[in-house]
């Protein structure tokens, strides 16, 4: 199996995609085999956007995915904009299904970015939640926040969430352009309360260094238990 991160967000339109674009051109620079999966994905109209564009930068990144079609990496698309529990008509998900996609792309690269589809509690079906795929899957998660005003809340309550379900995690900032009230009406806060903060664009690098030191972190850990 490959290294596996779980890229989800705060929200919907937060900056998943363009995180997930951005780390595929970290890691491969690190020289690693890049792989990328969207599971889920709904609007979708045509091809899914999104999932078409993370295919179409993981094929110049990683010519042996050319042989991947977009239905290699987004095994569930809906046409409604909604939650997939909503878009899907509340149908069971079955897990084997992505399952059986990522051994494909796993067979291909070194580590696979896994985008997932809105927050981390929206309802997949009756019984999954998104976050209950970074369980599934096994990954280290990335929580993408934004920087609007209210990013405070939004970003207590998913790390709150992931510290629940006891998910080892990293989390990001992706500002945009607007969101200059940031470096007074929220980010001292962050500042005060955590060590290492890391911003989209700008530190890439060491988001990726830090994301397989927490890999690692978690694969001694689970030796550890094995023994």
């Amino acid at each position: 199996m490959s290294q596996r991160i779980f890229i989800t967000a705060t929200n919907t339109n937060v900056g998943k995609t363009y995180t997930t674009i951005q780390l595929l051109e970290a890691f491969t620079k690190m020289g690693l085999r890049v792989g990328v999966y969207k599971p889920i994905e709904t609007g979708v109209n045509g091809l899914p956007a999104d999932g078409s564009l993370l295919l179409k930068h993981a094929q110049v990144l990683n010519p042996q995915l050319k042989a991947l079609r977009i239905n290699d990496i987004v095994s569930l698309s809906c046409s409604l904009p909604a939650a997939p529990y909503v878009a899907n008509k509340g149908k069971k998900i079955d897990l084997n299904l992505f399952d059986h996609a990522l051994e494909k792309i796993e067979s291909l690269c070194d580590i696979v970015l896994i985008e997932g589809a809105g927050g981390l509690m929206v309802p997949l079906d009756e019984e999954l939640m998104m976050i209950d795929l970074a369980h599934h899957f096994k990954a280290t998660t990335l929580l993408v926040t934004h920087c609007k005003l209210g990013c405070i809340n939004d970003t207590l309550l998913s790390i709150n969430a992931l510290k629940q379900e006891n998910l080892p995690y990293l989390w990001a900032f992706n500002c945009r352009s607007g969101d200059e009230s940031f470096t007074q009406t929220s980010l001292p806060y962050f500042k005060t309360h955590f060590n290492s903060l890391y911003l989209i664009g700008r530190d890439n690098t060491a988001l990726a260094q830090a994301l397989l030191a927490k890999i690692r972190q978690e694969n001694i850990q689970e030796s550890v238990c094995v023994i």
